[in-house]
């Protein structure tokens, strides 16, 4: 059994990596060729990662362009890298060493693949791809806005712009065939496009594959204001709105009249979603993808592709020591109809409560052990990656004050995941029910939040592995029959390397009203987004009040801010609950105290979960004078502010079930909508 769930986890935790890397917001797309096959142990292997390497290894890689190939026929590999033209050489490495990672993970034992990221394209083939133009695959997508007014004229103007820069691109020389520019556009409007072919291509070639490209824009951009054409050979992309860096044409181009200086834009350009690819025969076809569907499809196809591959194989031992053993006991996989039995047909009577994702059942084993059965809801696309993301997380986490995963179940379209049963439900039941959060004296209180400081310091750094929780809140603590607190939900948990600090996303998922500012404005996430969850949270279950209860006519921006007030002028009893005892005022204000540091709008300013610890523990450590707080939303109506936020923000109202969600794309890039080839 320990075998078995080892290589289970292993299998999850392959599908998590790819499906992490196909969500990066500079990832556009790929295609696995079904031109032949090749093996684990082959010739053609060893060949293939001779190539890559090679070229993740070329530190000259300045002019954006590289070939090369290695071995002999019929087992020789030809590979093709391509960047964008005004990418910089740092960028560039960047963005072509990203590629040789992840497009081997996408199609695995493919002998032939291409893929594309914003800035880069990688290609490798069996056969020799060098000088020859091809027009397929390709995939199209475009911008959501459509032009407001004077759409001929609009047409006109792309139109005459993308003619005179066809010419130029293919004009260039052997290391850049790019061009670059812009025009004035209706509504005094600055209409920005770039074209691009590889420069391997003879300038007639470029012209014909950049001409089919522009034929293209009626059957996927047509009174769009904004959208790319990307073949294998050549791209083009236009927007209302600058995207590229404008120096880039110019300097390749010294006899070139610079273009005019760029007019800021209404519209921002098209975003990077992942667009949908087929065969030349369905370009009439236009369809709306979303995201998570496809890297779900993609992520199944792998495991199925692993589970035949390890069915097939002798077995064999972990390949890396990163990959950890889950021991018999600790996690393994159930079926479905083991957990069926479990909870009754998952009978409402066995139902715990109900989540973003699904819903919670109570369940007793045949060996009379009770669990807790979170099942994923069948239409939530998104279940699919933050089921393996827990599967991956949790199993590896060992703390008393986190939830404990038993097992879990992968069956058909089921997701279920197993964990230990904790009999008192979440802490969002006590402290905000006016009846039962008479049952949390201060000194339970006091003992949950130091339990839940000490989870979060294991997660950021003790555990074998940095995690950043990302949507800690008191639905999300549970209380055990002795009312210790265990941190559950790591379905938006993301994992950090072990000198990793920070990172960027363009996915933004959590609650608002504990989320930090920085995280829901800018996707800029790291241990102190969840120092900042923690501190709303402390600050809750010091009043009893939920973040969301304010400024509704008592004319406060939200609790931080309430608190400080109370805290500056030394009135902690208009803070705290009024059920707890006047003799711990003491404490209580220091907890406020460590609470407001915890909420500083500036990231250095807030303590480490570890310094938070240690002023929980000791009372000789003076603690430093907190600031104002962020007043960066009314958490008790929608905000605004992630008007400045990255493309497929999703977040929760905090004054709203947690199994009610709202989505929206704001960001500096509009929603792109896609359509096959």
């Amino acid at each position: 059994m320990a075998m078995v769930s080892s290589r289970l986890v292993f299998l999850v935790s392959i599908c998590i990596l790819v499906s992490q890397a196909i969500a990066q917001p500079d990832f556009l797309y790929h295609f696995c060729l079904d031109k032949g096959n090749y093996t684990s142990n082959s010739t053609y292997n060893t060949n293939l990662n001779q190539v890559l390497s090679s070229l993740s290894s070329n530190t000259e890689i300045d002019y954006g362009f590289f070939n090369f190939s290695y071995g002999k026929s019929p087992d020789k590999v030809y590979s093709l890298g391509l960047c964008r033209g005004d990418a910089k050489p740092d960028i560039c490495r960047s963005c072509l060493n990203n590629a040789t990672n992840l497009l081997p993970l996408l199609c695995s034992n493919r002998k032939e693949a291409i893929g594309w990221y914003d800035y880069c394209m990688l290609r490798y083939s069996f056969r020799d791809m060098f000088g020859i133009m091809e027009d397929s695959p390709a995939f199209f997508m475009w911008n959501m806005n459509n032009v407001s007014a004077n759409y001929d004229q609009f047409s006109q103007d792309l139109r005459t712009l993308l003619d005179s820069q066809r010419g130029r691109a293919a004009a260039g020389g052997s290391l850049r065939k790019f061009a670059a520019g812009n025009a004035t556009a209706p509504n005094n409007q600055t209409l920005y496009s770039l074209m691009q072919c590889t420069p391997d291509l003879s300038d007639q070639d470029c012209s014909d594959c950049l001409t089919g490209a522009m034929g293209d824009i009626p059957n996927c951009c047509d009174g769009k204001q904004g959208g790319r054409v990307i073949r294998p050979s050549c791209n083009l992309r236009f927007e209302v709105g600058l995207f590229y860096d404008p120096t880039a044409d110019n300097a390749s181009s010294p006899s070139l009249s610079p273009p005019p200086p760029p007019v800021p834009s209404a519209s921002p350009p098209a975003s990077n979603n992942t667009p949908a690819a087929k065969g030349k025969e369905s370009n009439k076809s236009q369809t709306v993808i979303i995201v998570v569907p496809i890297i779900s499809f993609v992520v199944l196809i792998i495991i199925s592709f692993c589970i035949y591959f390890r069915v097939r194989k002798p077995r064999e031992k972990p390949q890396s020591e990163s990959v950890d053993e889950i021991r018999s006991g600790e996690s393994f996989q159930l079926g479905f109809g083991t957990i069926k039995v479990a909870t009754n047909d998952f009978s409402d009577a066995n139902k715990l409560g109900q989540g973003g994702f699904g819903v919670v059942y109570k369940g007793k084993l045949s060996n009379e052990q009770v669990i807790a059965v979170k099942r994923l809801s069948k239409n939530s696309g998104q279940g699919d990656l933050e089921f393996k993301n827990e599967v991956l997380l949790v199993a590896k986490l060992q703390h008393r004050n986190l939830v404990r995963l038993l097992g879990f179940c992968l069956e058909g379209i089921e997701r279920l995941l197993i964990y230990e049963f904790v009999p008192n439900g979440s802490l969002d039941h006590f402290i905000f029910d006016p009846i039962k959060r008479e049952q949390l004296d201060w000194a339970r209180r006091y003992k949950i939040i130091g339990g839940i400081a000490r989870g979060l310091l294991y997660l950021h750094e003790d555990s074998r592995l940095r995690i950043i929780h990302r949507d800690l809140k008191a639905s999300n603590v549970l209380l055990d029959s002795e009312m210790n607190p265990k941190i559950s939900d790591f379905g938006m948990a993301r994992l950090f390397e072990v000198d990793q600090s920070e990172a960027n996303t363009s996915r933004i998922v959590g609650t608002y009203g504990y989320m930090s500012p920085e995280y829901a404005m800018y996707g800029h996430f790291s241990v102190k987004s969840d120092v900042f969850s923690f501190g709303v949270l402390m600050l809750e279950i010091i009043s009893g009040r939920k973040n969301s209860s304010f400024g509704n006519g008592e004319n406060i921006e939200n609790l931080s801010s309430y608190a400080w007030k109370n805290w500056k002028h030394g009135i902690v009893s208009n803070l705290a609950d009024p059920t707890l005892e006047a003799g711990s005022t003491t404490e209580i204000m220091r907890c406020i105290h460590i609470g407001l540091l915890c909420v500083q709008e500036n990231v250095v300013d807030r303590p480490t979960m570890a310094s938070v610890v240690l002023m929980l523990n000791s009372y000789s450590i003076t603690l430093p004078i907190p600031s104002q707080p962020a007043f960066f939303m009314n958490s008790g109506t929608k905000s605004t502010i992630c008007l400045q936020c990255k493309h497929d923000s999703r977040v929760t109202k905090s004054n709203q079930s947690k199994s009610s969600s709202d989505q929206a794309s704001l960001n500096e890039a509009s929603i792109t909508k896609l359509s096959p080839r």
